[in-house]
């Protein structure tokens, strides 16, 4: 498939001059329209990044955690503890699609949970919850070269503090689930982050990093990440939802994250892996 993909490429005019990741990833130099690069390859199980060299390497990751660094939802798993995941995996696709408001769907979703022990959570977390391909790599990678690595959630900090030790990230910020000490009461703490959050929370990292939007990288699934996305130099579109897929500069749709370190040029030898 690659070796289709560099042979379209060359068609177009591009010089094949590295390999980043043998059978994996090339790097290619060359100029041609974003639309005749989509007919050229839009056929191929490929995944592609056309981009200014200049700054390249991102000083900035944020991401999403839910569907895009773990392979889950944690609320429509959570439901699955309280009975009622079903009906809350309904709500969740169609938030993710931008068909409903982000915060009314997200109290509509939590207050389902009512009730539910606080002992699911981390049973829910040890049963469920697994890394997407590619996240430690690339969150380690990327730390180990200096970059700032964030997770931002409109999920649970409760999954987000687990999730970031264990992909390597250095902070996080999500939502919080408020319980009584024993049980969860069917309702988050205030102000809910939702998808102007995410975008606060990406240039606050960036004045952190003391480095302008264009050296930040973004990676997203879902509508409450289009402002995130859209203000990254570098934001991409992990498996996601056409509304956010049809809005970002960078899709990963083939492959898993370890792309998004062949986007800006690293090599596959140049990975962190633990």
């Amino acid at each position: 498939m690659l070796d289709s993909a560099i042979a379209a490429a060359h068609a177009l005019g591009f010089v094949h001059t590295t390999c980043l990741g043998q059978g994996e990833a090339v790097q290619m130099h060359g100029q041609a329209a974003r639309e005749k690069i989509q007919a050229a390859l839009g056929g191929l199980a490929v995944d592609w990044c056309l981009q200014d060299p200049q700054h390249r390497r991102k000083a900035v990751l944020v991401c999403d955690m839910d569907s895009t660094i773990i392979a889950q939802e944690c609320l429509d798993e959570l439901a699955d503890f309280a009975g009622v995941g079903d009906h809350v995996r309904e709500i969740t696709e169609a938030a993710m699609a931008g068909k409903l408001d982000f915060e009314g769907a997200l109290l509509e979703r939590v207050q389902l949970l009512k009730g539910l022990p606080l002992t699911a959570l981390q049973d829910c977390f040890d049963t469920r919850i697994t890394l997407n391909p590619g996240a430690q790599t690339l969150a380690r990678t990327m730390a180990a070269n200096g970059a700032l690595t964030a997770l931002v959630s409109g999920g649970f900090d409760f999954f987000t503090r687990q999730v970031a030790q264990l992909a390597g990230f250095a902070d996080q910020r999500a939502n919080s689930l408020i319980d009584d000490g024993a049980l969860l009461t069917g309702d988050v703490a205030r102000p809910i982050l939702g998808r102007q959050a995410k975008l606060d929370a990406i240039t606050t990292y960036a004045r952190k990093a003391d480095v302008p939007l264009c050296q930040c990288m973004a990676i997203g699934d879902g509508a409450n990440d289009l402002d995130l996305i859209k203000a990254a130099g570098m934001g991409i579109a992990f498996h996601a939802k056409p509304v956010l897929a049809d809005a970002a500069n960078a899709q990963i749709r083939h492959t898993d994250l370890t792309s998004a370190l062949y986007f800006q040029g690293y090599k596959k030898d140049d990975f962190v892996t633990a």
